[in-house]
This record gives C-alpha cells, sequence and structure tokens, in this order.
C-alpha cells in the first residue's frame, strides 16, 4: 500500500499568508500542517509516501521534509503538478510511483486524529474504492452521501455542495483506491471549474457496485480557512498543554 499527501494548490483563501510559502506548510500549533497527514499515513503503517505539490513554492517542501527523517522514513517521493488541476488530477501524478499497488491518498490541509490503520489493512483484501466521512453540522459546505431509503450503508449517490443536504456525512479529504483508479481518472471530464473532480472519480465506484465508507469518530479539521487554522491551532495547544 502506498501513501500520497495532495499538498499543491495556491491557497488563495489564506493569502497574505500564502504569499511567503505552501498552504500546507503554514504552522498548526508546534508543526507545519502537512506533519499531520502525513503522520496518519505512517500511523497505519505506510512507510512508502509521496507527496504531491506545485505552485511556486513547492521547493519549500524539501527544505521542511527532507526524507521524512521526522517520520521514522527512509526517505520521501515528490511528485510536481502543473496548474490547479484538481485533486484527480494532482493523484495521476503518483501513477509511476503507485505502480501495481493500492494506495490511500489525504489531503495536505486536513487533520485526521482517528487510527485508520485496521482500514487500511481490510481495504488491500476488498480493493475498490473506500472514502472516510464525517458527520457536520454545515453539510451544505461538502460533498455529501445520499443513503436514499436505505440508511446508513448503501450509498446511493454523492452529492457535491447540495443546497438540500439528504445526510450530514461529509466526504473528507481521505480516500483509499486501487489500481484501476489511474484508468478512471483518464477517463474523467473536467467540470464547469476545469478540474478533475474527486467526487466525480468517486462516483465511477459507485456505479460499478465498488464504493465503501466509513464514518470517523475524531477529530477532523479542513485547514483550509483562517478559522479552521486557528481552531487546529487551539487544539493541539490545549492537548499539550
Amino acid at each position: 500500500m502506498k501513501g500520497i499527501v495532495l499538498a499543491g494548490g495556491l491557497g488563495t483563501r489564506l493569502h497574505p499568508l500564502t504569499h511567503a510559502t505552501n498552504k500546507h506548510l503554514l504552522p498548526v500549533y508546534d508543526r507545519p500542517m502537512v506533519y499531520y497527514p502525513l503522520q496518519t499515513l505512517v500511523n497505519a503503517g505506510i512507510n512508502e509516501v509521496m507527496v504531491v505539490t506545485g505552485g511556486p513554492h513547492a521547493g519549500d517542501f524539501i527544505r521542511v521534509l527532507k526524507n521524512g527523517e521526522d517520520f521514522g522514513l527512509s526517505k520521501l517521493n515528490y511528485g510536481y503538478q502543473e496548474g490547479e488541476g484538481g485533486i484527480a488530477d494532482a493523484l495521476s501524478m503518483a501513477e509511476s510511483f503507485v505502480g501495481s499497488d493500492d494506495c490511500v491518498v489525504i489531503l495536505g490541509d486536513n487533520i485526521i486524529t482517528d487510527d485508520i490503520s485496521q482500514s487500511v489493512s481490510h481495504f488491500s483484501d476488498v480493493g475498490g474504492c473506500h472514502i472516510f466521512t464525517k458527520e457536520v453540522d454545515d453539510p451544505e459546505r461538502f460533498g455529501v452521501l445520499d443513503y436514499g431509503e436505505t440508511g446508513w450503508g448503501g450509498i446511493e449517490d454523492i452529492i457535491e455542495k447540495p443546497v438540500d443536504p439528504p445526510s450530514n456525512d461529509a466526504v473528507i479529504g481521505l480516500y483509499m483506491y486501487d489500481n484501476t483508479v489511474f484508468d478512471k481518472i483518464r477517463s474523467l471530464d473536467p467540470s464547469d471549474r476545469g478540474e478533475l473532480e474527486v467526487t466525480d472519480l468517486n462516483r465511477m465506484y459507485l456505479t460499478e457496485g465498488n464504493l465503501s465508507a466509513h464514518r470517523i469518530n475524531g477529530t477532523w479539521i479542513d485547514c483550509g480557512t483562517f478559522d479552521s487554522l486557528a481552531k487546529a491551532t487551539h487544539k493541539f495547544y490545549h492537548d499539550k498543554n
């Protein structure tokens, strides 16, 4: 199983901070933001990891992360995404790294405290696509699971930023894919905003009957705004003091 941290983008919602460096290298209490998703992968037993980044500050990652010594890794792999092509496009940069393996993909601005090692171990036996969700108070801001009449466990659709959310289960930035993912990405059409959308990718697995989901119970913070960045710093400060 290979691990991939997607840490591209320009971080425009965090200007002017991201004029100086990539969003994922901004501090969350006492460490760079990207340390948290990397640690989630390492804690799950994944020791082969690629960081996919882009933009004018891509070289900063090598200076900060080096070869992954802070995580007990012998080396880190790096990929570069040209432009702003979306999550699925960024994932495609890791095709040669993943090879014939499955992969766990985590967004570099997502902090997840749950231990996912059992999910990773189980996925190796079943394949397909496995997504993670979190129950939220504002599901209209996210991709949301629609269970139809079946209730939890029977997914009918994934709806992106619904006006009338069918559930409160938001799809978070953590996904597991089998090796068919890269062929699927090649068949995607860009969305109206010109990107290859991860929701469209996950729907392809859903159509095949190969998508499952797991709801996390611990902390999940998407550190893409000033408020969420402050919330994350506040949490880890109080956890350690």
